[in-house]
């Protein structure tokens, strides 16, 4: 199993560079970071410096989205970083909930993240696209290489995942609806005649390691991962606004939680203590993230690998970041994948 470390680009950047420094000498090959304009600092920028600081590690954003960035300038921005560094990014892609709706506009339909992927890759790999209006092809690309990676929830947003990505982002590690999405999304795959085993699987969530299993220790890292409940919620909310709150197209595990969500404010979003994901329980944190001691950690990731996931990627948006690197380090990827 591959081991991504994803975090916000607050500055400083030398922080960011230097935790994704971190990472790959502890054992991780993915560097992720969010990407939200108004909210964060350009990623693309501190990509040339995590790149230029570090050798094998493979970065890009969870996630771009097809609505704030023209696509032939996104293209053109991931196989610059190519052709200096030699293909070490991966582009993470979904409807740009933060960086939309902060923005001011509606997250991207599924029609434009479709049409969006498939231009994206072929610019980047050095193949000609249509724009809509022309059709381009930017001419100094020599063997580029853009694996396009989509995160998705929904029954509609799963099968194009499917059908159409070289892989899926799924924004949480319930191993009940890891199961569940990851056969959905094969079986799109499978309709849409190709090879279940192309598409790679990534889940990403917070993860906190504990020195015990203690009450305190565990109710400290619930409050430090609490957030991830309130981010995944967003999405949730546009799910059952589309479906109902009962639906055979989207399991209840996901969406019976957020019935006391009361909204949502994006100036504390992907952080800890935000105030608006207070109506998200024990449970939920517990199911979505991985807390506890470096063996409940073992465990659990060993369970999602036998579900089919190729990748964990470790949101570490709390207070213990390098801790949780170097725990990852020393012992959780050493076991996972002893």
């Amino acid at each position: 199993m591959d081991f991504g470390l994803v975090l916000q680009t607050d500055p400083p950047a030398s922080r960011v560079v230097e935790l994704m420094k971190r990472a790959e000498d502890r054992g991780f090959t993915y560097g992720w970071t969010f990407d939200s304009a108004v909210l964060w600092q350009e990623p693309f920028v501190i990509y040339s410096q995590i790149l230029a600081r570090t050798e094998r590690l493979i970065v890009g954003p969870m996630v771009t989205n097809p609505g704030t960035r023209t696509w032939e300038v996104t293209a053109s921005t991931f196989a610059t970083l190519n052709d200096m560094f030699g293909n070490r990014t991966v582009c993470g892609i979904g409807r740009g909930d933060s960086a939309m709706r902060v923005a001011g506009r509606k997250p991207n339909t599924l029609a434009r993240i479709q049409q969006a992927m498939e231009v994206i890759r072929d610019l980047a790999e050095g193949r000609e696209a249509d724009l809509g209006e022309s059709r381009i092809r930017i001419p100094w690309i020599k063997d580029g290489s853009l694996p396009v990676w989509m995160a998705a929830y929904g029954p509609k947003a799963l099968a194009m995942t499917g059908a159409k990505a070289d892989g899926f982002i799924l924004q949480l590690a319930d191993l009940y609806l890891t199961e569940w999405m990851v056969k959905t999304v094969k079986d799109a795959a499978v309709e849409a005649g190709r090879d279940p085993s192309e598409v790679t699987i990534c889940v990403a969530a917070p993860a906190y390691v504990t020195e015990d299993d203690s009450p305190e220790a565990l109710a400290h890292a619930r409050e430090q991962c609490r957030w991830f409940g309130g981010m995944v919620g967003n999405h949730v909310a546009d799910l059952v606004s589309k479906y109902g709150e009962s639906s055979d197209a989207v399991p209840e595990e996901l969406t019976d939680y957020i019935k006391a969500r009361q909204g949502y404010d994006y100036a504390h979003h992907g952080r800890s203590g935000n105030p608006d994901t207070a109506f998200v329980p024990d449970e939920i944190v517990d199911r979505f993230c991985l807390i506890g001691p470096a063996q409940a950690h073992i465990e659990k990731l060993s369970r999602l690998r036998d579900l089919g996931v190729d990748q964990f990627a470790l949101y570490d948006m709390h207070d213990a970041k390098e801790s949780t690197i170097d725990a990852y380090g020393s012992t959780v990827i050493p076991a996972v994948n002893a």
